[in-house]
């Protein structure tokens, strides 16, 4: 096994400089130019992101979840509603998002609120969803104790005889969830630790003011 200091894992950036004045006047639009950025550059899965939540007891929950749609006021993603995330947004919709794509050097910071997409929504992403998905969404009490790995595959294995030579239909616990952002940053690495921070901020008429931040 390698011992190796943490303090010498180190990173210097600085391949690009990030200029208020540059950026677009809706931070949505401009995050949806980042990511149409990262795709460009091959960066594996741009879609991932951290999900923050807030439990009853008013701590801080994470967990990385994938992005599968930029609206026009903000960004959907789908799990299950009974999972440990969707019981805390139940509890509190108000949630934090980071996207990280670190060959280019960048990160968005997102503070908003989430509510439940339309059924129609949520059937219409799960018909698009490989068949195997579809049958774990239907086995699977997310965040729940189980005995053991094949509890779950003896559940998959009673799911496919229940489902065979039929569609499969969304679980009414599974679900999609629309965030809007009411703050949001935009971060570039910078040399010597400098780095670019823009930060957008939505006031009660509904605009969105640019400032920057230091690093």
């Amino acid at each position: 096994m390698v011992n190796r200091d943490l303090v010498n894992y180190r990173e210097e950036y600085g391949i690009k400089e990030l200029k208020k004045e540059n950026m677009l006047e809706n931070p949505v639009e401009q995050f949806r130019l980042w990511f149409q950025k990262a795709e460009l550059a091959g960066v594996k899965e741009p879609n991932t992101m951290t999900l923050a939540t807030v439990n009853q007891q008013g701590q801080p929950t994470i967990r990385v979840v994938l992005m599968k749609e930029i609206s026009s006021q903000g960004i959907v993603f789908y799990t299950n509603y009974k999972s440990r995330k969707g019981r805390e947004i139940d509890s509190c919709h108000q949630v934090a998002l980071n996207f990280f794509w670190q060959d280019l050097e960048r990160q968005v910071r997102f503070d908003g609120v989430v509510s439940k997409v339309s059924s129609e929504e949520s059937d219409h992403y799960f018909d698009t969803r490989p068949r195997g998905s579809q049958l774990g969404a239907w086995i699977s009490e997310q965040s729940k104790v189980i005995p053991s790995r094949k509890f779950l595959e003896e559940q998959l294995s009673d799911s496919k005889l229940r489902f065979k030579d039929q569609k499969i239909p969304r679980p009414p616990h599974w679900g999609g969830y629309h965030f809007i952002p009411t703050e949001v940053e935009f971060w570039q690495g910078g040399a010597n630790r400098l780095h670019d921070r823009v930060q957008y901020l939505i006031n009660k008429e509904h605009h969105w003011s640019l400032k920057r931040l230091a690093p």
